[in-house]
């Protein structure tokens, strides 16, 4: 079965290697792309359309796979667009807050919506183990959370460093809100038991390091994920794509229900 796809900022890393990756695969076909910087694209395949915004050119593909790894602003303008018309909608955009988050879950009542802040096949993974991981060690365990990503990115902490310590405060019984601390200055005094730490590096061009730290008396457990290259997030999104493709609305889905489904 072939799914047309319409990716979304083509000219960015994460759009332009989609549109490589989408390109040689004999199931996909990328219909079209969305980018208001058309002489930034890469080479694209024969009969792709190009839009300046997803407005353009939605009603010409009905039941196209959106992937969206654009801006918060634009993601929300986009999901509203998908919802309207009934298009599958995997988004890759990281730093919505709550409220965002809620409203794109109400749109995924009316069309297949999946949202990762990580497409990664290894770090869904360990959002799996995480919650099970933290509590069978308990709670004399201090558990911290270091995330480096390149210069470039807007976003501090990543959402893969915030979807992880989630998963940390859930295997604490906790919420992450009542526990997390992203700031240690001066006299600070001594730790809270539950505290998570969560910190953040930047620069170069380091596409993205996550490591967990377990420290106890004695011992120290650490679990880093290193991704090498964009390749990592975009095969795993338009795995989701095709997945995606064969869902019905009614909730928001997430790369575990990929991996699981």
């Amino acid at each position: 079965m072939n799914t047309n796809l319409i990716i979304l900022g083509g000219a960015g890393r994460m759009g332009s290697t989609l549109i490589r990756l989408a390109s040689n695969a004999q199931d996909l076909t990328v219909a079209a792309v969305v980018e208001p910087k058309t002489e930034f694209l890469p080479k694209l395949p024969d009969g792709c359309f190009v839009a300046q915004s997803l407005k353009d050119c939605i009603e010409k593909f009905p039941h196209a796979v959106i992937i969206d790894f654009t801006s918060t602003a634009s993601t929300m303008e986009n999901a509203k667009l998908a919802a309207e018309h009934k298009n599958p909608l995997v988004i890759g955009t990281t730093g919505l807050d709550a409220g965002q988050k809620a409203q794109i879950a109400e749109y995924a009542k009316q069309t297949p919506i999946m949202m990762s802040p990580n497409m990664s096949v290894g770090v869904n993974v360990l959002l799996d183990i995480l919650p099970k991981l933290t509590a069978m060690l308990g709670p004399d365990y201090d558990t911290d959370l270091m995330e480096i990503h390149h210069n470039l990115k807007k976003d501090a902490p990543s959402g893969t460093a915030l979807r992880l310590a989630e998963a940390v405060a859930e295997g604490k019984g906790k919420k992450l809100a009542d526990v997390a601390c992203y700031h240690r200055e001066g006299i600070i005094g001594e730790r809270p038991k539950d505290e998570i730490g969560i910190q953040t590096l930047r620069g170069g061009d380091v596409v993205g390091v996550h490591t967990v730290y377990f420290m106890g008396a004695g011992e120290r457990i650490e679990i880093t994920h290193h991704a090498h290259s964009r390749e990592n997030f975009a095969g795993g999104a338009l795995r989701a794509a095709r997945w995606l493709a064969n869902q019905k609305a009614g909730t928001l889905y997430s790369m575990h229900d990929v991996l699981n489904g």
